[in-house]
């Protein structure tokens, strides 16, 4: 005698089939909206294929007050870490940021973009030498530092990397990343610039976001 399965039996059937249709269709929407790009096509910003989150973090600004993940939010925010006693990449670095920041002024969102230098120097970057050698470049331009404590995780957080080398003859070299970081107004990390830096390109990038 054959037996056949009951209508109750068969209706649980599909409806499991449908339930596993349905999250594998919302997995791959999901997927594909992660794998979207964050950012449109750009000329010299490398877009990452989804924002990162970044930790909270707190450092101190050259003017006492305190830097947060809160002051990245609201504006793009183009991110440089380096430290005052550098010989040539971090001036190389601000000039150009200061050029850049030119021709966002002359295009009228420069109110959109704000540039930041962080040192990874505290011990000689007080908020004095801090405020002197940005404000040369700037005085639109954020500058802050803090402790190891605070500055290895944002920098492990954003792919970036320092090292001190050790003293002598009173003094030390800092070896730090030279890529500038881009970060959106929800404070996610989205891409980055990477040297040689262009200007012009830095600039019309910064302009088509701050844009939309």
């Amino acid at each position: 005698m054959t037996s056949f399965p009951s209508k109750g039996r068969v209706q649980a059937t599909w409806l499991i089939l449908i339930a596993a249709v349905a999250a594998g269709l919302g997995l791959w929407l999901g997927l594909r909206q992660l794998q979207a790009p964050a950012l449109p096509p750009l000329e010299a910003a490398v877009a990452y294929p989804a924002p990162r989150a970044l930790p909270e973090f707190s450092l101190s600004r050259s003017d006492g007050s305190p830097l947060t993940l809160a002051d990245w939010k609201g504006h793009w925010t183009v991110v440089f870490f380096g430290f005052t006693n550098c010989p040539d990449v971090c001036p190389t670095t601000l000039t150009t940021f200061k050029q850049v920041h030119k021709r966002l002024a002359d295009a009228g969102v420069a109110d959109r973009v704000r540039f930041t230098f962080i040192s990874v120097d505290p011990a000689r970057d007080t908020p004095d030498v801090l405020a002197r050698y940005v404000g040369y470049f700037s005085k639109d331009f954020v500058a802050a530092t803090g402790p190891d404590e605070a500055l290895q995780p944002l920098t492990r957080a954003l792919g970036l990397i320092y090292t001190r080398g050790e003293p002598k003859d009173g003094t030390y070299s800092v070896d730090h990343s030279a890529s500038v970081v881009l970060i959106d107004p929800a404070g996610r990390q989205v891409g980055l610039f990477r040297p040689p830096f262009d200007p012009a390109k830095m600039a019309a990038d910064l302009q088509k976001l701050a844009a939309n």
